[in-house]
Protein backbone atom coordinates (compact mmCIF):
# COMPACT_ATOMS: atom_id res chain seq x y z
CA UNK A 1 0.00 0.00 0.00
CA UNK A 2 1.33 3.44 -0.93
CA UNK A 3 0.58 4.92 2.48
CA UNK A 4 2.59 2.18 4.20
CA UNK A 5 5.49 2.37 1.74
CA UNK A 6 5.91 6.10 2.25
CA UNK A 7 6.88 5.48 5.88
CA UNK A 8 9.79 3.25 4.90
CA UNK A 9 11.09 5.31 1.97
CA UNK A 10 12.43 8.36 3.75
CA UNK A 11 14.63 8.86 6.80
CA UNK A 12 16.38 12.29 6.59
CA UNK A 13 15.73 15.62 8.32
CA UNK A 14 14.06 18.65 6.74
CA UNK A 15 15.67 22.10 6.63
CA UNK A 16 14.31 24.43 9.30
CA UNK A 17 13.07 26.89 6.68
CA UNK A 18 10.64 24.24 5.38
CA UNK A 19 8.89 23.76 8.67
CA UNK A 20 5.56 25.15 9.77
CA UNK A 21 5.18 25.59 13.52
CA UNK A 22 1.71 24.81 14.84
CA UNK A 23 1.34 26.00 18.44
CA UNK A 24 -0.24 23.71 21.01
CA UNK A 25 -3.24 26.03 21.10
CA UNK A 26 -4.59 27.18 17.74
CA UNK A 27 -5.92 30.72 17.67
CA UNK A 28 -7.18 30.36 14.09
CA UNK A 29 -7.50 27.53 11.60
CA UNK A 30 -3.92 26.59 10.67
CA UNK A 31 -2.50 26.58 7.17
CA UNK A 32 0.37 24.70 5.60
CA UNK A 33 3.05 27.05 4.33
CA UNK A 34 3.70 26.95 0.58
CA UNK A 35 7.34 25.94 1.16
CA UNK A 36 6.39 22.76 3.05
CA UNK A 37 7.16 19.71 0.92
CA UNK A 38 4.17 18.29 -0.93
CA UNK A 39 3.60 15.12 -2.89
CA UNK A 40 0.56 14.00 -4.90
CA UNK A 41 -0.13 10.40 -5.91
CA UNK A 42 -3.10 9.56 -8.14
CA UNK A 43 -4.13 6.52 -10.17
CA UNK A 44 -2.34 6.11 -13.49
CA UNK A 45 -3.80 8.36 -16.15
CA UNK A 46 -5.62 10.58 -13.65
CA UNK A 47 -4.67 14.23 -13.30
CA UNK A 48 -5.33 15.48 -9.80
CA UNK A 49 -4.41 18.54 -7.75
CA UNK A 50 -5.85 19.19 -4.29
CA UNK A 51 -7.79 22.42 -3.91
CA UNK A 52 -7.35 25.02 -1.17
CA UNK A 53 -10.61 23.72 0.32
CA UNK A 54 -9.19 20.17 0.37
CA UNK A 55 -6.11 21.38 2.22
CA UNK A 56 -8.08 23.51 4.64
CA UNK A 57 -10.38 20.61 5.54
CA UNK A 58 -7.52 18.15 5.98
CA UNK A 59 -5.39 20.46 8.14
CA UNK A 60 -8.42 21.40 10.21
CA UNK A 61 -9.01 17.73 11.03
CA UNK A 62 -5.32 17.28 11.90
CA UNK A 63 -5.41 20.34 14.14
CA UNK A 64 -8.62 19.29 15.90
CA UNK A 65 -7.32 15.77 16.46
CA UNK A 66 -3.93 16.82 17.82
CA UNK A 67 -5.55 19.47 20.04
CA UNK A 68 -7.84 16.84 21.53
CA UNK A 69 -4.82 14.64 22.29
CA UNK A 70 -2.90 17.58 23.77
CA UNK A 71 -5.83 18.29 26.10
CA UNK A 72 -6.16 14.58 26.92
CA UNK A 73 -9.69 14.65 25.51
CA UNK A 74 -9.53 11.04 24.42
CA UNK A 75 -13.26 10.74 23.81
CA UNK A 76 -13.18 13.51 21.22
CA UNK A 77 -9.99 12.22 19.59
CA UNK A 78 -11.37 8.69 19.34
CA UNK A 79 -14.58 9.98 17.76
CA UNK A 80 -12.49 11.40 14.90
CA UNK A 81 -11.15 7.97 13.92
CA UNK A 82 -12.65 6.24 10.90
CA UNK A 83 -15.07 3.48 11.95
CA UNK A 84 -12.83 0.75 10.53
CA UNK A 85 -9.93 2.17 12.57
CA UNK A 86 -12.12 2.13 15.67
CA UNK A 87 -13.12 -1.47 14.94
CA UNK A 88 -9.48 -2.57 14.92
CA UNK A 89 -8.60 -0.37 17.94
CA UNK A 90 -11.17 -0.85 20.72
CA UNK A 91 -11.72 2.34 22.69
CA UNK A 92 -10.36 1.21 26.08
CA UNK A 93 -7.23 -0.36 24.60
CA UNK A 94 -6.62 2.65 22.37
CA UNK A 95 -6.99 5.08 25.27
CA UNK A 96 -4.79 3.00 27.58
CA UNK A 97 -2.03 3.07 24.97
CA UNK A 98 -2.33 6.86 24.70
CA UNK A 99 -2.22 7.28 28.48
CA UNK A 100 0.98 5.22 28.66
CA UNK A 101 2.71 7.92 26.61
CA UNK A 102 1.93 10.86 28.88
CA UNK A 103 4.50 13.19 27.32
CA UNK A 104 3.15 12.88 23.79
CA UNK A 105 1.52 16.10 22.54
CA UNK A 106 2.01 17.56 26.02
CA UNK A 107 3.81 20.85 25.50
CA UNK A 108 5.47 20.66 22.13
CA UNK A 109 5.20 22.56 18.91
CA UNK A 110 4.15 20.44 15.95
CA UNK A 111 5.99 21.26 12.74
CA UNK A 112 4.58 19.85 9.52
CA UNK A 113 7.43 18.47 7.44
CA UNK A 114 5.51 17.17 4.45
CA UNK A 115 1.96 16.89 3.18
CA UNK A 116 1.31 13.90 0.90
CA UNK A 117 -1.93 13.47 -1.03
CA UNK A 118 -3.29 10.12 -2.24
CA UNK A 119 -6.34 9.87 -4.49
CA UNK A 120 -8.07 6.47 -4.48
CA UNK A 121 -5.01 4.42 -3.43
CA UNK A 122 -5.11 0.75 -4.40
CA UNK A 123 -6.41 -1.57 -1.72
CA UNK A 124 -7.98 1.22 0.34
CA UNK A 125 -11.48 2.68 0.53
CA UNK A 126 -11.98 5.19 -2.27
CA UNK A 127 -11.49 8.86 -1.61
CA UNK A 128 -8.86 11.46 -0.88
CA UNK A 129 -6.15 10.91 1.74
CA UNK A 130 -3.82 13.53 3.23
CA UNK A 131 -0.76 12.33 5.15
CA UNK A 132 0.97 14.81 7.45
CA UNK A 133 4.51 14.00 8.52
CA UNK A 134 5.44 16.05 11.55
CA UNK A 135 8.04 16.71 14.16
CA UNK A 136 7.17 17.90 17.66
CA UNK A 137 9.80 19.62 19.82
CA UNK A 138 9.48 20.19 23.55
CA UNK A 139 11.25 22.52 25.97
CA UNK A 140 13.07 19.61 27.62
CA UNK A 141 14.86 18.92 24.29
CA UNK A 142 12.92 15.71 23.62
CA UNK A 143 10.96 15.32 20.41
CA UNK A 144 8.19 13.38 18.71
CA UNK A 145 8.28 12.28 15.11
CA UNK A 146 5.33 10.75 13.32
CA UNK A 147 2.50 11.04 10.88
CA UNK A 148 -1.28 11.35 10.82
CA UNK A 149 -3.32 10.30 7.78
CA UNK A 150 -6.81 11.71 7.27
CA UNK A 151 -9.41 10.56 4.72
CA UNK A 152 -12.45 12.02 3.02
CA UNK A 153 -14.64 9.50 1.20
CA UNK A 154 -16.47 12.05 -1.01
CA UNK A 155 -16.12 15.80 -1.62
CA UNK A 156 -19.05 16.48 0.71
CA UNK A 157 -18.01 14.06 3.46
CA UNK A 158 -16.10 14.98 6.60
CA UNK A 159 -12.46 14.08 7.20
CA UNK A 160 -11.61 11.19 9.52
CA UNK A 161 -8.31 9.98 10.98
CA UNK A 162 -7.39 6.63 9.41
CA UNK A 163 -3.80 6.03 10.44
CA UNK A 164 -1.30 7.48 12.88
CA UNK A 165 2.07 6.61 14.35
CA UNK A 166 4.45 8.56 16.55
CA UNK A 167 7.82 7.86 18.13
CA UNK A 168 9.23 9.73 21.09
CA UNK A 169 12.95 10.54 21.01
CA UNK A 170 14.58 11.21 24.41
CA UNK A 171 17.09 14.03 24.80
CA UNK A 172 20.06 11.67 25.15
CA UNK A 173 19.43 10.38 21.60
CA UNK A 174 19.43 13.87 20.05
CA UNK A 175 22.51 15.91 19.13
CA UNK A 176 22.16 19.57 18.11
CA UNK A 177 18.43 19.09 17.51
CA UNK A 178 18.95 16.05 15.28
CA UNK A 179 18.20 12.43 16.28
CA UNK A 180 21.32 10.28 16.15
CA UNK A 181 21.86 8.24 12.98
CA UNK A 182 20.83 4.89 14.46
CA UNK A 183 17.59 6.46 15.72
CA UNK A 184 16.69 7.98 12.35
CA UNK A 185 16.25 4.53 10.81
CA UNK A 186 13.61 3.67 13.40
CA UNK A 187 11.43 6.77 13.18
CA UNK A 188 8.02 6.48 11.50
CA UNK A 189 8.02 9.88 9.85
CA UNK A 190 9.54 11.43 6.78
CA UNK A 191 12.04 14.04 7.93
CA UNK A 192 13.00 15.81 4.76
CA UNK A 193 15.89 16.58 2.46
CA UNK A 194 18.22 18.48 4.79
CA UNK A 195 19.59 18.50 8.30
CA UNK A 196 17.65 20.68 10.75
CA UNK A 197 19.66 21.94 13.69
CA UNK A 198 18.00 25.25 14.51
CA UNK A 199 14.71 24.64 16.26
Amino acid sequence: MAIDRRVRRHRLLVAAAWLLPIPAAFAAPPVVAPEVEREVTAPEGVTFAPTPADEEGAIDRLATYTMALAKRDYASAYAMLRLSFQASNPRLEWEMNKRKRAGLWADGTIRILRLSWYLDPAGQPAGLYAAFDFRGDRADKTMDCGYVVVHRATPVAGWTVVRTDTSEVPANLIEDGVPKADVLRELPCYLGKGIATNF
